[in-house]
């Protein structure tokens, strides 16, 4: 666990997610990795299934020719993903990070971050919004799949620019998994430093705010300056209101608590809050 891989496709927030990678590394003082992932696409995986539909006398030289504008754009493709990389190296350089390196590989992304998953300390990746308005943002089906995969923790860049958190706001619900996610916090060398708000939504009660205050007792016990607030409400409504309130802020979650069943039937807190957060969000474990 002695890396930070950050994905980068090129995209339009693909210079937010290397500066956090950037930041990242620094704060973990451990090598950074671009990784580009050259994905097949179902649109172009299809292209070939022709056969049976067009005369035997075209079947051949048609073939052909859809293998050689196949093939031209997979070396295109590869040709923008080396540039890619040159240009993430470059800037990360540039920021004053010493060990970078980069890497193209050819499959899918979920396959790749597993294969570096052993070597990895964190990994750093960009969500892509679909749709114009808050309500019927769906959240990249490519991201939900890394988070559901690996064990290591994965910081999402939300936005288009990345500015370094001034702040963490960690969403805490009393849980098992929400408990170690403090407990993570408190050893990490990332996040040292940093003011720490602790959220519970929900209602008011004895046990909550025992369990707020053993969390925050356990931060200011590692160095942290950390305060409690319980608001009432559902986390999905509570808590987007509350980060742009808190500007500059770093969301921090543990990531889907409930069974595999429930999540596939009904989704889940965490997938709610990656689609509405402006701010970046670190997922853990």
């Amino acid at each position: 666990m002695n890396k930070v891989y950050a994905c980068i496709d090129g995209q339009s927030n693909t210079a937010a997610v290397i500066d956090c990678a950037v930041w990242s590394a620094a704060r973990l003082a451990v090598p950074l990795e671009f990784l580009h992932v050259l994905e097949r696409h179902p649109e172009r995986a299809t292209i070939k299934d022709y056969s049976g539909a067009i005369g035997l006398d075209a079947q051949d030289s048609l073939l052909q020719e859809l293998s050689d504008a196949d093939e031209q754009h997979g070396k295109l493709a590869q040709e923008a993903g080396r540039r890619l990389l040159v240009q993430a190296r470059a800037r990360a350089t540039a920021a004053g990070l010493n060990q970078v390196d980069g890497r193209l590989r050819h499959g899918e992304l979920v396959d790749t971050v597993l294969e570096m998953e052993p070597d990895a300390r964190l990994f750093v990746m960009g969500e892509h919004h679909h749709a114009a308005t808050a309500s019927k943002i769906h959240l990249d089906h490519r991201v939900e799949r890394v988070i559901r995969s690996v064990k290591r923790p994965v910081l999402v860049v939300t936005g288009e620019r990345f500015d370094a958190p001034q702040r963490v706001l960690i969403a805490f619900d009393g849980s098992a998994t929400a408990r170690k996610t403090v407990q993570i916090v408190a050893r990490s060398p990332m996040l040292t430093g940093l003011p720490v708000l602790l959220v519970m939504a929900g209602v008011e009660t004895a046990l909550a705010r025992r369990q707020l205050d053993e969390a925050r007792q356990l931060l200011a016990a590692a160095g942290f300056t950390a305060d409690s607030e319980l608001v009432p409400g559902d986390p999905e409504d509570v808590l987007p209101p509350l980060l742009k309130a808190h500007s500059g802020a770093l969301l921090v979650m543990g990531a889907y608590g409930h069974s595999r069943i429930r999540q596939l039937i009904v989704g889940s807190t965490t997938s709610t809050l990656l689609r509405l957060s402006d701010v970046p969000v670190l997922i853990l474990r």
